[in-house]
């Protein structure tokens, strides 16, 4: 597909946004039952709850914009996800693999970040208040979320520190 049209970049980028976050669905408990930090472990399940709400409000922008958000592999979610994946193959449970975990996390959330605030600023120029509004949303969410992982990180990246 050539993209020709901001609308049809909005739409592009809508698509990359809902294929990264089914994929997150499906990563996020298995991230959870990886950790060994309770914070760490609560912090991945709340942000799943989080994420299908996500999902639900991108379907609502499907919805606005008249279009189908299926269809397109998020290829970069797809990608760090495969890291962190790699985290869960090279180290042990606890504390080391937690932080390796965390900074996995803060990846996908910093490539969110980047997806969202885009994605609301090409609403914003085609005059979408409300997609804009919904997409503004979620990307406070997503910068949430990444503080969240920040604070956890303090004490885990302490304690790995001490197991090592």
């Amino acid at each position: 597909m050539s993209i020709e049209t901001m609308q049809e970049l909005l739409i592009d980028e809508l698509k990359d946004l809902y294929s990264a976050e089914k994929q997150i669905v499906r990563a996020l408990p298995k991230l959870a039952k990886a950790a060994s930090t309770p914070e760490l472990q609560q912090a991945f399940l709340s942000h799943l709850e989080e994420t299908k709400g996500q999902i639900v409000r991108l379907e609502k922008i499907s919805d606005l914009v008249g279009k189908k958000l299926t269809g397109k592999l998020c290829v970069g979610t797809k990608g760090v996800l495969e890291e962190g994946s790699e985290v869960l193959e090279e180290t042990e449970k606890g504390v080391v693999r937690d932080a390796g975990l965390i900074s996995a996390a803060q990846r996908v959330e910093h490539y969110e970040m980047a997806g969202y605030g885009s994605a609301r600023d090409f609403a914003k120029t085609l005059g979408l208040s409300e997609i804009a509004s919904l997409l503004d949303e979620t990307l406070g969410e997503e910068k949430n979320a990444d503080r969240k992982l920040s604070v956890i990180s303090k004490q885990v990246n302490q304690a790995a520190k001490r197991a090592s």
